[in-house]
């Protein structure tokens, strides 16, 4: 305890030789540190669309086959071009969230900017794991539904090597779920290190709001 109180003295004693920083010097560099981890966002959503578009290139032909012959082909369509314009309507507000921060003239501005942006993201996040989920579910749940068309599709396709119907959709379902823990992680790697990111400026901001 008494060599802490040594400690604690002999740093009150140098803290005058350490720079001061006022709220005009601070609040320029989180202006800058904000602006860029809302790039960061903007560069990472439009890498995960490129991803997923190159992706779907190399699904085998007869994966494509076996689900128009299912009567999904109608459905994917659709359910593609929905998920590619909200995507696409995410990064657009991401874009926008960029350039409000960075011409941003006011702590309490930004302190906004910040909360909107952390928002816009978690809803990005949310959106993406739950059409993933409700994917996985809708499309085993109409693989359950047309069992006798689907168990006759897989005695005719070699490629699945006549699995019985059962066994086809529980291993649809448990990569369904592995590809879907796959995105909680990667959401959280990612997108969660920058949120917490944001949240640590948005704090120090809190601090020198007049």
């Amino acid at each position: 305890m008494d060599q802490l109180e040594t400690l604690k003295k002999e740093w009150q004693a140098r803290e005058h030789e350490f720079p001061k920083f006022t709220s005009q010097d601070i609040y320029p560099m989180l202006l800058k540190k904000s602006s860029s981890i809302v790039k960061w966002i903007v560069v990472i959503s439009i890498c995960e669309l490129v991803f997923w578009s190159v992706l779907a290139f190399f699904i085998p032909e007869s994966s494509k086959e076996f689900n128009d012959e299912m009567g999904l082909k109608t459905a994917f369509t659709v359910i593609n071009v929905i998920n590619y314009g909200v995507v696409i309507a995410f990064i657009y507000l991401f874009y926008r969230n960029y350039k409000k921060i960075q011409v941003t003239n006011s702590v309490k501005k930004l302190m906004g900017n910040i909360l909107k942006t952390r928002k816009t993201v978690r809803y990005f996040v949310f959106y993406n794991i739950g059409m993933a989920a409700l994917l996985m579910m809708g499309v085993n749940l109409f693989y359950y539904m047309n069992q006798e068309k689907l168990n006759t599709l897989l005695r005719n396709d070699n490629s699945f090597g006549a699995l019985p119907a059962e066994t086809f959709i529980g291993i649809n379902v448990i990569a369904g779920v592995l590809l879907i823990g796959f995105l909680v992680f990667f959401y959280w790697l990612l997108y969660g290190l920058l949120l917490r990111r944001l949240k640590r400026n948005y704090k120090e901001l809190k601090k020198i709001e007049v």
